[in-house]
């Protein structure tokens, strides 16, 4: 089954007409995207945008064999010339399957929000899923088959990718394509890298793929460190990058600070960020959990982890420092970063980089922060993908 993408960004294109905004400004030649529009083998299209002969046209593609024309989105849409031997569009009711004579059969499947979502499958067999806009699958049940191909909006619904891998629907080989592409996220190397932190990919207009091939999909990464200063935006940063995952197990190592009221505003902002399939667990101990085999571990923050242990061995007190407990830190620390290296869970890790700041006044304080850079020196070296976050932007230092 063979599918070529006419169109690849939201309703209103990218970029939006007369807008002034930075990542709209940035989205031309291979960034710039019509409406997303789908055509199956010359015979479905999913989906009718304005200018779709056009875009058929310079994908090398032709609509004069299109048998169906179904839409999508929760309405019909603005006013699209209907070109001259393309059907009425139409479209399938929730759970209703479609029969073409071409052999395709199309499937409606229901959406937790208005819109409808397409199953199609081709006469070799190969599945492919389509989603609207702002929508995910509604009553999806266990075990599910696996589709060869997912396409759907990766950026603006993350959750839908997340039931879908719960479900089985979207396995390691699936090529997860993402489009209905807004100007949310600056084009270019900012979107592929998000997308390819949930293991998917965004292909310009025009593009045609096959529908089973093998592709070379993203690999998330297993091991992540996600660094920055204060209120730079590595924690959203983090939590982004699971996103399209279930079952994610969030490791708060700050604990509740006997009640402080500035510390449980900070906290109650994560907790409403975060999705709600997650689950929370506060603790310092995370060897073990590193050990244990579940879903992907998201750990905030390392920089807390190190003063629990540093409590734990005395190492504001220069006497204790000397007396044993720096040698204790280390082996905590090493501990730490073995227990890295051996997990076979996922797992993003967050912490501070104080490191280029102000010169602490305290010895304690340098202390501090000279074993912070140890510890993330050390942690880093054992993940296949560091980030730091300056300004709400990730730089790639390593992956």
């Amino acid at each position: 089954m063979e599918l070529t993408l006419l169109g690849t960004g939201a309703p209103a294109g990218l970029p939006r007409p007369d807008c002034p905004c930075a990542a709209c400004a940035c989205a031309l030649g291979p960034d710039a995207r019509a409406a997303t529009s789908l055509l199956v083998d010359g015979a479905l299209l999913l989906d009718l945008t304005p200018g779709a002969a056009f875009a058929a046209a310079r994908a090398g593609r032709s609509l004069g064999g299109v048998r169906q024309v179904l839409l999508s989105h929760p309405h019909d849409g603005p006013a699209v010339e209907v070109p001259a031997g393309l059907p009425q569009p139409g479209r399938v009711p929730d759970g209703r399957e479609l029969a073409l004579l071409t052999g395709h059969r199309v499937r409606a499947v229901a959406m937790d929000a208005p819109g409808t979502g397409y199953a199609v499958t081709g006469p070799d067999g190969q599945r492919l899923l389509y989603l609207p806009p702002g929508g995910a699958p509604a009553g999806l049940e266990a075990p599910a088959e696996p589709y060869a191909m997912v396409v759907l909006d990766v950026l603006g619904r993350p959750d839908a990718l997340a039931r879908l891998r719960e479900v089985g629907a979207v396995v390691p080989t699936t090529d997860v394509i993402a489009v209905h592409l807004d100007h949310d996220v600056p084009p270019g190397a900012e979107v592929r890298r998000r997308l390819a932190a949930a293991g998917a990919r965004a292909v310009p207009d025009g593009t045609t793929l096959e529908v089973g091939a093998y592709e070379d999909v993203p690999d998330v990464p297993r091991r992540t460190l996600v660094l920055g200063g204060a209120r730079s935006g590595k924690s959203v940063e983090a939590e982004r990058r699971l996103e399209a995952f279930p079952e994610v197990l969030y490791v708060a190592t700050g604990g509740s600070r006997n009640g402080d009221t500035e510390w449980a505003s900070r906290v109650s902002a994560h907790q409403e960020r975060r999705p709600g399939s997650w689950r929370t667990v506060e603790t310092c101990d995370l060897v073990p959990l590193f050990k244990d085999d579940g879903p992907p571990l998201l750990v905030d923050c390392l920089s807390l982890w190190l003063t629990d242990a540093m409590d734990a061995v005395g190492a504001w007190d220069d006497a204790e420092w000397a007396d044993g407990g720096e040698r204790a830190l280390r082996e905590r620390v090493r501990a730490l970063t073995d227990a890295v290296r051996e997990t076979r869970r996922t797992v993003v890790a967050v912490s501070n980089e104080v490191g280029s700041g102000i010169v602490p006044a305290t010895a304690s304080g340098r202390r501090y922060r000279d074993e912070l850079g140890r510890l993330n020196a050390a942690f880093a070296q054992e993940c296949e993908q560091v980030l730091l976050v300056v300004a709400g932007q990730a730089l790639v230092l390593r992956g």
